[in-house]
């Protein structure tokens, strides 16, 4: 399934790569999940023992992987990624400038399309209303940032978003908590727990 991963700043990546057994378990669709403290130590080791190849350790931690992946929440966020040439075009250019306030119509203008054409492209190829995806691709820009020590304040402005309440609401109603306690209970416990790594 072809995918893509874009990540911003500083940031330490672990692969997980399962066979298909195992994989047909997840769904036959992209998902991002949420890692909780002991999946996250668990891909560690699993890392850190095929690394060191001690398959004996792997046999042990593979099984209690899987099931701690299944049992992991799916995140509300994600962002899809049309094929329709025209949508793609919008896409993209949401993509590049997440604070962007064009309307569909105006965007219809660049990608030669109807703005009524588009509406349904985004329903049928992504599921999910124009509105609503730009909303996740705005989302995920402010995920990013607030990682990085940005002020809500700035993250707001610059997801399009005129008061930090406006963009508090958005972001509670989507990932059902609030950019503070975001930063409390997400962030800054993982940045505890990679500098005691």
């Amino acid at each position: 399934m072809e995918h893509e991963i874009q990540m911003n700043g500083h940031v330490a990546v672990r692969m997980l790569y399962l066979d298909r057994a195992s994989s047909v378990l997840f769904g036959l669709h992209c998902k991002v999940l949420s890692v909780s403290t002991l999946l996250r130590e668990l891909i560690l080791a699993a890392v850190q023992a095929h690394a060191a190849m001690r398959r004996e350790r792997m046999t042990i931690l593979a099984p209690l992987l899987l099931h701690e992946l299944q049992g992991a929440k799916e995140e509300a966020l994600h962002i899809p990624v049309p094929s329709d040439p025209r949508l793609k075009n919008v896409c993209q250019r949401l993509l590049v400038g997440a604070s962007r306030v064009e309307t569909l119509e105006q965007l219809a203008a660049h990608a030669g399309a109807s703005s009524r054409t588009l509406a349904r492209l985004f329903e049928n190829e992504l599921q999910m209303s124009f509105v609503h995806w730009r909303q996740h691709v705005r989302l995920a820009r402010a995920l990013s940032q607030i990682s990085q020590g940005h002020a809500i304040k700035t993250v707001a402005r610059d997801a399009g978003y005129a008061s930090c309440s406006a963009f508090s609401s958005m972001f509670h109603r989507v990932l059902g908590i609030t950019p503070t306690h975001y930063m409390k209970q997400v962030i800054e416990p993982s940045v505890a727990s990679s500098r005691s790594a």
